[in-house]
């Protein structure tokens, strides 16, 4: 969504975190969102999606979100409170992050079309 002004909106990210190995959590995935219901649900559709290859403790702690924790996420980020999921499956502790923050517009981004720059970046190669 593009807006010649600033917009307050919600900036979610999914991390992971290998419990054993001590290493800092990497970053997954992001996502913004325009509305505390719609960064909801991009939890909710992640925990849904990923559930069933959950080991039983850990899917309960999806589904212990998805029917009660869900509600108090959506009121917390309406009162522009930071918010957190996790869920640990084995070794991996699987956390969504959600920030409420301001969207600045991109002076340089006409319509839908990405800058030109955009298009030097190349994805690396991995050994």
């Amino acid at each position: 969504m593009l807006t010649t002004k600033p917009q307050w909106g919600y900036w979610c990210e999914c991390w992971t975190e290998d419990l054993t190995a001590g290493t800092v959590p990497e970053l997954r995935g992001s996502f913004d969102a325009y509305s505390a219901p719609q960064a909801v649900r991009w939890v909710a559709v992640a925990l849904r999606t990923i559930s069933p290859a959950l080991d039983a403790e850990a899917s309960g702690e999806a589904w212990r979100w998805l029917d009660e924790g869900r509600v108090k996420t959506r009121l917390a980020l309406m009162r522009q409170q930071p918010c957190a999921v996790s869920v640990t499956q084995a070794r991996t502790r699987i956390t969504w992050t959600i920030r409420p923050v301001l969207f600045l517009p991109f002076a340089h981004r006409p319509g839908l079309e990405v800058p030109l720059c955009a298009h030097d970046f190349k994805p690396q190669q991995s050994d």
